[in-house]
């Protein structure tokens, strides 16, 4: 198995987790939040899959999804370039969606991700994509990063679901 496999599969499993996790949801329970502060699954979904659009995107040297039109299907309140790092409590709420929207989207990002990590050559796995850290982030590192960002808040939406039945 080749690490751009591994890569397809963890990916994959994302994916299969997402769809899991928005099986049979409404928007009211897309929009739950823990103690009414908490991030909703709506939210955590569409951050996890927004990060993964644009990491993926500036890898490949593609456009992202989101602009493609997906960011006017959701009609968000937010600047189309937004992935939700930082958003605060207001910003949170104001991702409010269907499960069908979010798997739609989540479904076309993967899409998009197996692509590219399909074309993915082995030397292309060690190549830095970011100096400004130390060490510099290699094009391996940051689509671990990547996964790893999907997977945690995968899991958080995992448990904000399981508190809802």
């Amino acid at each position: 198995m080749s690490a751009t496999d591994v890569l397809l599969d963890g990916f994959g499993r994302v994916e299969q987790t997402v769809a899991e996790l928005l099986d049979g949801l409404t928007p009211d329970q897309l929009a739950h939040r823990v103690h009414g502060a908490g991030n909703s699954i709506g939210w955590l979904v569409w951050h996890l899959t927004r990060v993964q659009d644009d990491h993926v995107a500036d890898l490949a040297g593609t456009s992202q999804v989101w602009t493609e039109g997906w960011s006017k299907r959701f009609g968000l309140p937010l600047p189309e370039e937004d992935t939700g790092y930082g958003h605060d409590s207001g910003q949170v709420a104001s991702v409010e969606t269907t499960a069908e929207l979010l798997l739609g989207y989540h479904q076309a990002v993967h899409a998009r991700t197996a692509d590219y990590l399909r074309s993915v050559k082995p030397a292309d796995l060690a190549e830095v994509v970011d100096e400004a850290w130390d060490p510099p982030v290699t094009r391996a590192v940051r689509l671990v990063s990547v996964l790893e960002d999907d997977l945690q808040h995968a899991g958080q939406a995992a448990f904000v679901r399981g508190l809802l039945t």
